[in-house]
């Protein structure tokens, strides 16, 4: 039986100052963030992870089926611990209150290289609902962020 490769770098730590552009998928495509409740629970897991691992996210849309994310880790900061545990904190939560599971195991990164592409990347993550043809506007679309940041883009 052939295992699963995992999709990380080989040789790279994930640890230090990185910024990472990652996608979160649900579980078989679900179309799960569609309600204000789920996405704040979410909102409050990524918080206490980001807080814990010391993450700051630079920008967010949860779509139905998918949570993209960019985010920008101090010197010491463990993507895969923040990761793990920001998973940990949604799917028992969502198990617990819906009697399902949340999350695809693992999820997609991408190290972004260069300063400059924090910006395309940010406008991309918002832009999302736009392409998707939910909203014609980003701002009309309530389950990205942070709004603060969307608004000076």
């Amino acid at each position: 039986m052939k295992l699963r490769q995992s999709p990380r770098i080989k040789d790279f730590t994930y640890v230090g100052s990185f910024v990472y552009n990652l996608t979160f998928v649900t579980r078989a495509r679900e179309p799960r963030f569609t309600s204000t409740t789920l996405v704040n629970l979410c909102l409050g897991s990524l918080k206490d992870a980001s807080s814990k691992y010391g993450f700051r996210a630079l920008a967010f849309c949860f779509m139905p089926d998918y949570l993209h994310l960019l985010v920008a880790g101090e010197n010491e900061s463990s993507l895969g611990d923040f990761a793990r545990l920001f998973k940990q904190l949604t799917g028992y939560r969502f198990k617990r209150d819906y009697g399902a599971y949340l999350w695809q195991i693992s999820y997609y990164d991408h190290v972004v290289r260069r300063e400059e592409q924090v910006d395309s990347i940010a406008n991309y993550i918002w832009d999302n609902p736009v392409r998707a043809g939910l909203v014609m506007n980003r701002l009309d679309y309530p389950f990205s962020g942070p709004r603060e940041l969307m608004e000076q883009a």
